[in-house]
């Protein structure tokens, strides 16, 4: 029994001195060393000691809240104070040079070279003709031929042949001098001499009782160069000392208005203008009440230029001319037929004489056909003379026409 107990008592004294071993053991073990410090990377916080290896706190003196300093802000270098630049303003548009046009006084004698290149045809072919020795009817019916193939017209053709031969029956021998002042004295009697050819722009009276500037009214069919006539008409006018005030009253054709006032900014003309598709007969008679208030000289209206064919279009023509005369006469009304399209053009001569008073006729693109006789037979249509005539591309190419430079053109020298 004695035995058993004391087996026990060393066993518990043996499990025990096992037990301290242990926890000796786990109080002598260490963490392991920190992996050495690299000046590149950062070493991980250390672990908070915790148990019986926790530290014991250490006594510091305490702060308030109002004691704590605040660091000190490192000092600003001393620059100057950056300011915002400002929105620059948008520039404003560059207001368009003024031209001066060329003067218009003995224009077309100056153009006369550009004239007789294409007309030269008819005169030579005339005194060609005129000078043969023997003057038969083959011959003659060549003349006739010839003047109207230059659309000179039927019964102004044959007025000329009768006269001509009449004279050279007369007149006997023919020497090329006397040919030629025989066939210019006739042109110029078949294209006429006496006819005010001068575009009245003169200031009158309105219906107000106040001074009302002259009125113009452009009119013609779209692609005549309705429009560009217009600008340099006015280009004429102002280069006669005159002011003007343009009216865009041909609102159906796209840019129409833009084109005017481009040609109004080159010589300092205002341009009166309004939407696109709006009531011409409106936008012409601002233009005249624009004209009175600033006292201008002259105001020219451009208007729509349709197919004169379209009845209700011309219709509306005669109501600009009746809308604009509210305020007065109506000066002029110059209609502008291409001299190429030839006979067409009577025809819209005399589809536009019967809706509006045609005063004058402008003949554009004159040097760019052998036609020139159209002068002759449009003058005879209408009853009414040529006054302008059309000659380049260029601005300053519109030219009072002048029958003796003209008829020179067509004989040459």
């Amino acid at each position: 029994m004695e035995i058993v107990i004391l087996a026990v008592v060393i066993a518990v004294v043996a499990l025990g001195a096992i037990s301290g071993l242990v926890v000796s053991s786990r109080k002598k073990k260490q963490l392991p060393p920190a992996p050495p410090s690299s000046p590149s990377v950062t070493a991980p916080p250390a672990e908070p000691h915790v148990g019986e290896e926790a530290e014991t706190p250490r006594a510091e003196p305490r702060r308030t809240v109002e004691e704590v300093e605040l660091p000190e802000a490192p000092a600003e270098a001393e620059t100057a104070p950056v300011v915002e630049p400002e929105a620059a303003a948008p520039a404003a548009p560059a207001e368009p040079e003024i031209e001066v046009p060329e003067p218009t006084a003995g224009r077309l004698v100056r153009l006369r070279a550009r004239l007789s290149r294409s007309q030269n045809s008819l005169g030579k072919g005339l005194l060609t003709l005129l000078s043969r020795e023997h003057l038969d009817e083959d011959t003659w019916e060549e003349i006739e031929d010839t003047l109207l193939t230059a659309d000179v017209g039927v019964a102004p053709t044959q007025e000329l042949v009768e006269r001509l031969r009449e004279r050279v029956k007369v007149l006997g021998t023919r020497t090329p001098d006397e040919l030629r002042g025989l066939l210019r004295e006739e042109l110029l009697a078949l294209i006429g001499t006496d006819f005010d050819r001068s575009v009245h722009t003169e200031p009158g009276i309105g219906v107000n009782g106040e001074e009302k500037p002259g009125v113009v009214m452009v009119v013609g069919v779209n692609g005549t160069g309705k429009t560009t006539t217009t600008g340099k008409l006015a280009r004429v006018l102002v280069a006669d000392g005159k002011s003007v005030v343009l009216g865009a009253a041909d609102t159906f054709r796209a840019a129409a208005a833009d084109q005017l006032q481009t040609w109004g900014e080159r010589v300092g003309a205002r341009t009166v203008r309004g939407p696109e598709g709006g009531d011409p007969a409106s936008i012409a008679f601002d233009a005249v009440k624009e004209g009175i208030a600033e006292k201008a000289d002259v105001v020219l209206v451009d208007t729509a230029g349709r197919l004169h064919t379209k009845t209700g279009l011309m219709d509306e023509l005669g109501k600009v001319k009746r809308v604009v005369e509210k305020h007065g006469s109506v000066d002029e009304v110059l209609l502008v037929l291409d001299a190429t399209t030839g006979q067409n053009g009577l025809v819209q001569a005399r589809v536009f004489a019967e809706v509006v008073d045609i005063t004058g006729i402008v003949l554009t693109k004159l040097d760019g056909t052998a036609k020139g006789g159209i002068v002759v037979a449009v003058q005879r249509e209408l009853g009414v003379p040529v006054k302008l005539v059309g000659l380049g591309e260029g601005a300053d190419d519109l030219a009072p026409f002048e029958p003796e430079a003209f008829v020179d053109a067509l004989i040459g020298d």
